[in-house]
């Protein structure tokens, strides 16, 4: 793939041929503007989607971004040819410095892939985060308000207190409710992220999509699109294993709440963490290729 590069001190332009960016960009935007642009509009008409708008809400990447092609840094500087062809039509792409912050963010990141491929994957936790999230909360107090529990408040409850709740993700156990929150076998806390995750864990398989856009535009717009359907997938996932009945939205129940249930949970478990490693490799080296530039 011929390209031009210029390099300063504080940033890196790059030359690409312009039709190669063309199809680039539209194979990158075939992969996500449907969810992203789905977002967009219900947004301007005050619509709400119970599962999908999680991945630009709770995920602070904007549609226009993930929606934006470049290439990746490292990959431009491999291709690079710098007496290409001056007749050919060039699209220009110029990414911003590259702070000490964000190395030393990708450091910490690609640290944190490292060490959950490194370890284990567990598959025993069987979605029951969402249940704690709504254990002894009032109808009033439920996130989703607008649809229905598949159980009565009593009988969740009941359900909630005959598992074994084994979280390790901090951004999961955080929004347990206070009655739930004693009753997980582990305390994730922020400070022990890199101690605690693991890859059967669809939080922490989810989370790529927000460690690889906390790395863009440096690592290009693939990885983010690889991260995103990681993401799309375990979201998905998610909601059908949780309590709301969302099955009139095409999400039809994972019914943890039975042994049948829970198999398939582990099952679809172990597809998402099958997914999500060869993405978690990519973003690590990814993320230490960054660490290490000067």
């Amino acid at each position: 793939m011929p390209a031009e590069i210029t390099e300063t001190l504080a940033s890196l332009c790059i030359s690409w041929p312009a039709a190669e960016w063309q199809r680039c960009e539209a194979a990158h935007r075939a992969r996500v503007a449907e969810q992203a642009e789905g977002f967009v509009r219900r947004r301007a008409s005050g619509e709400k989607h119970p599962v999908w708008d999680f991945l630009f809400t709770y995920y602070s990447f904007s549609p226009g971004k993930l929606m934006t092609w470049c290439p990746a840094m490292e990959e431009s500087q491999h291709s690079v040819q710098r007496d290409a062809d001056p007749s050919f039509e060039t699209t220009t792409w110029e990414w911003p410095a590259l702070s000490e912050r964000i190395r030393r963010e990708a450091a910490w990141i690609a640290q944190l892939c490292g060490n959950i491929v490194g370890r284990p994957p567990r598959f025993a936790c069987h979605g029951l985060h969402e249940w704690a999230m709504v254990y002894k909360q009032s109808a009033e107090q439920v996130r989703h308000g607008g649809y229905e529990l598949r159980m009565s408040p009593d009988e969740l409850a009941t359900f909630v207190e005959s598992q074994n709740i084994c979280c390790t993700h901090y951004d999961a156990f955080r929004f347990y409710t206070p009655e739930a929150r004693p009753m997980n076998t582990f305390n994730p806390r922020f400070e022990t992220r890199l101690d605690m995750e693991q890859g059967g864990c669809l939080h922490a398989n989810m989370d790529l999509y927000k460690w690889a856009y906390k790395l863009w535009p440096w690592i290009g717009s693939d990885l983010v699109a690889d991260a995103f359907e990681v993401a799309l997938f375990g979201r998905a996932m998610d909601m059908r294993a949780s309590p709301y009945d969302l099955e009139a939205l095409g999400f039809p129940p994972i019914r943890i709440e039975a042994e049948e249930g829970r198999a398939e949970y582990r099952s679809c478990q172990q597809e998402l963490a099958a997914k999500a490693e060869p993405v978690r490799r990519k973003l690590q080296t990814a993320a230490a290729w960054l660490a290490a530039c000067k």
